[in-house]
């Protein structure tokens, strides 16, 4: 079977890097997908771990080259999705999770109408704020700016299929496993899985 392809979206500072961590702790057999950025790491950050860093001409050629599946511009840095790797993991038959910002999960469910996707929302501006300052990773230039461009992220949240509210954390861990729970028992997914039951429970 072909794998399963989630897309996590959120506005800067609604928790999503945190569940996605958690998340790939407790479901082991989910693949993250590791994006192209042309940003600078910050100092936690490892190469090839949490982002492939390169400058602006390498994410360009490779952009040129066809090798990403999205792109986009994330509060003045590019950042994009390998499509090769993407593509060879789900024939693989293994699911595969992508944390990307909304205009990447629109690109992606143009190009993938399978892919499930799903939006993380704090349950406030003002702890949207408490939490970009808390986590001490940017000037306070740039958190700024990521608050600005919070209410027109926000507003895409329609667009996606599952949306979660991160007020409480393992709360909204769970809802997040349940949604991945639920969507291997589809009926296209179980049709596959377990045709040899079902040719048995109907013969």
């Amino acid at each position: 079977m072909r794998g399963r392809l989630f897309v996590i979206s959120a506005p800067s500072g609604a928790g999503k890097t945190s569940l996605v961590k958690a998340l790939l702790a407790v479901e082991p057999s989910l693949n993250l997908s590791v994006s192209y950025t042309t940003r600078l790491p910050r100092p936690s950050e490892l190469d090839g771990q949490d982002y492939h860093f390169v400058s602006p001409a390498r994410f360009q050629e490779l952009q040129s080259a066809g090798a990403f599946l999205e792109c986009a511009s994330v509060h003045g840095n590019f950042y994009a999705t390998s499509h090769r790797w993407l593509d060879e993991k789900l024939a693989e038959g293994c699911d595969v999770l992508l944390e990307i910002d909304w205009q990447g999960a629109a690109q992606v469910r143009r190009l993938l109408s399978e892919a499930i996707s799903l939006f993380i929302l704090p349950p406030s501006l003002e702890t949207l704020a408490q939490r970009l300052h808390g986590r001490r990773q940017d000037t306070p230039e740039v958190i700024a700016q990521r608050l600005a461009a919070a209410r027109t992220e926000i507003e895409h949240y329609v667009e996606f299929d599952y949306v979660i509210i991160n007020n409480d954390f393992q709360t909204a861990l769970d809802d997040l496993r349940a949604i991945l729970r639920a969507s291997a028992l589809r009926l296209s997914d179980q049709a596959q899985r377990q045709a040899s039951l079902i040719s048995n429970l109907l013969n």
